[in-house]
């Protein structure tokens, strides 16, 4: 499904101001690797590895200087930002660390969000909410609370849905527990893991945390912009599927 072959990514800032020339920041150094469909993948990484940076290519959201990045067979690394805006929209759903919730919107609005732009009547875009609801193991008396009125476990299942509503190839996770306790954190992970095993989604997870790397199937270490392991998790919990509200 997915292939990065040998990605760089440079950044360059202002001019210094003894030599006049610019700054280059080498975030990503040849990265390749491939993810199948159907795959639970980690990447994980500390801060300023990289991680990021190849997130954001992934996700199209960024495009890089060198390499180059294959959806489902399609080279997505050259395109223009609408090309890479329509790939979004129709083939990956994002779940970020913040939520990014509208706060006096329901449930039920916020996951409809991103099929305002689909074409689709509201009676089919609040069935397709609801299916994405029911996915995310998210409970139905509080389909029509507001945001601000949940727990942040119940806000990041919430997100989930969001990601799912389009049906998308992939979803990528960034993040997804940093603004949780563990044990919050441990039943959203439990969400993900239903997602992979029951239902075959192909799930990346961007994290630094080694207990949130060990709920997918694989992980890829990554450090100043190089990947330096990949390796299949042994030992991987199953998905527990009595969740909280």
């Amino acid at each position: 499904m997915i292939e990065c072959k040998d990605i760089s990514k440079i950044y360059k800032s202002g001019p210094s101001t003894s030599s006049g020339q610019a700054i280059e920041t080498r975030a990503l150094k040849n990265v390749s690797f491939k993810v199948s469909q159907g795959e639970f993948l980690a990447i994980m990484g500390p801060s300023g590895s990289g991680k990021s940076t190849l997130m954001h290519i992934m996700g199209c959201l960024d495009t890089p200087n060198g390499g180059q990045y294959f959806l489902e067979g399609r080279d997505v690394s050259r395109l223009s930002d609408d090309e890479l805006a329509d790939i979004r929209m129709q083939k990956i759903g994002f779940v970020f660390q913040a939520f990014n919730l509208l706060p006096r919107a329901t449930v039920l609005r916020n996951v409809t969000l991103p099929l305002l732009y689909a074409g689709l009547s509201r009676k089919e875009r609040e069935n397709q909410a609801r299916e994405a609801l029911k996915s995310s193991a998210f409970p139905e008396e509080f389909w029509n609370h507001y945001s601000n009125q949940l727990s942040g476990g119940m806000m990041q299942r919430v997100a989930i849905a969001r990601a799912l509503c389009n049906n998308p190839a992939i979803i990528l996770a960034d993040e997804p527990t940093g603004n949780l306790d563990t044990k919050t954190g441990k039943q959203v992970l439990d969400t993900f893991q239903h997602l992979h095993i029951k239902q075959g989604r192909t799930i990346i997870l961007i994290t630094h945390e080694q207990y949130v790397a060990e709920h997918a199937q694989r992980v890829i270490h990554i450090r100043d912009g190089s990947v330096v392991g990949d390796e299949k998790v042994k030992v991987r919990r199953l998905a527990n599927h009595h969740y909280e509200t």
